[in-house]
């Protein structure tokens, strides 16, 4: 896909996009979910990818997982672009003004109580991004190559806490991308996919 058809797609994103179907969030009461945001980086380039970061082991929550740049919306942020391009600013020295923001995908509620606002932003090819060691292991970029492949995601199933969990699961050589961050690709590979 190049950068024109990539755009126009993109241009086709509701104001108000609706909810995401989210990972196994039963139980979970819609008022106590937490808000949070994360950045969608899109490479613009000759190969267009997505920028993902693997957080380190030694978080509290979610340690060891591949994620898009992002966290939760504190209150001092207007927005969820506003939370997603500090947190991608504080985990991967991405500066805010190097982001071209190109709208929102649906929230996806997680099973661990949080309701994400995917915010997708377009970024240009070579920039030097830096892992802040505290929160990312690595940075590391999906290529759309793979995120347009309809065969590419695969869903898996999982025994967790007395039950069945299925969750999508994206190939990469080196790291294991499921979970929320899986769903989001598959929501965001649906619509670049979609000429309609």
């Amino acid at each position: 896909m190049d950068v024109p058809a990539l755009r126009a797609r993109l241009a086709r994103l509701p104001a108000r996009p609706a909810p995401l179907d989210s990972d196994d969030a039963s139980g979970i009461v819609a008022g106590a979910l937490t808000p949070a945001a994360v950045l969608v980086p899109i490479v613009l380039g000759p190969r267009p990818a997505i920028v993902l970061t693997k957080r380190t082991a030694h978080l509290a929550k979610h340690a060891g997982q591949v994620s898009f740049p992002g966290g939760r919306i504190d209150p001092e942020d207007a927005h969820a672009e506003a939370a997603a391009l500090r947190e991608a600013e504080e985990e991967i020295a991405l500066d805010p003004a190097a982001v071209e923001l190109v709208g929102r995908l649906g929230d996806y509620v997680t099973g661990t109580g949080y309701a994400i606002t995917p915010v997708l932003g377009f970024i240009p090819p070579g920039l030097a991004l830096r892992a802040n060691p505290r929160e990312v292991d690595a940075v590391f970029e999906f290529p759309f190559s793979t995120l347009l492949d309809p065969a590419a995601p695969r869903r898996e199933r999982h025994f967790s806490r007395d039950r069945w969990r299925d969750y999508w699961v994206w190939p990469h050589p080196e790291h294991f991308i499921w979970g929320a961050t899986a769903g989001i690709l598959v929501h965001l590979a649906a619509l670049l996919r979609d000429p309609d």
